[in-house]
């Protein structure tokens, strides 16, 4: 496969109005309220997350519960993904994850890479970062094409 272009994304480009969707697109679902977080689309086959984690998202032991390393993991891959298809949403079919690393505190950025795939079923990577630069946890995720037209979906907007 061709890896995708890290200059792809200018400004009023098709792409570009794709990649803004979808940053309404996270910012529309209603689960993204319960987390200080922002989706940043910085290319073809490219997504950046930051989130903010605090006491609100502890388990028992002082630290960040794994679902929030799913959440945002999962989350970086499927958009770095969603950069390559403009007319469906995709879906996770498979996850996996590794914890490298416990965070209590700060600003985490996860950071999506699109991996291979274009048709049908694509492959997509991802890892965090703490504010020390150091890395905390990183994923791969499987990602199937839906039924779902992107333009049928509360916040994606190609014309905002």
């Amino acid at each position: 496969m061709t890896p995708p272009d890290a200059n792809a994304s200018r400004a009023g480009t098709g792409a570009d109005l794709h990649y803004r969707a979808l940053e309404r697109l996270y910012d529309a679902a209603p689960v993204n309220a319960l987390f200080a977080s922002r989706l940043e689309i910085v290319g073809e086959g490219r997504s950046r997350l930051v989130f903010t984690v605090d006491r609100s998202v502890y388990h028992a032991a002082g630290a960040a519960h794994g679902t929030i390393y799913f959440k945002m993991l999962d989350d970086a891959a499927f958009y770095a993904a969603n950069t390559l298809v403009t007319d469906r949403f995709l879906l996770t079919t498979s996850f996996n994850l590794h914890f490298t690393k416990p965070v209590r505190a700060g600003e985490v950025v996860a950071e999506g890479r699109w991996v291979s795939g274009r048709r049908r079923v694509l492959v997509a990577e991802s890892r965090l970062v703490d504010a020390e630069g150091e890395e905390i946890g990183r994923g791969t995720g499987t990602f199937m094409r839906s039924r779902m037209a992107l333009s049928s979906l509360a916040g994606y907007s190609p014309q905002a």
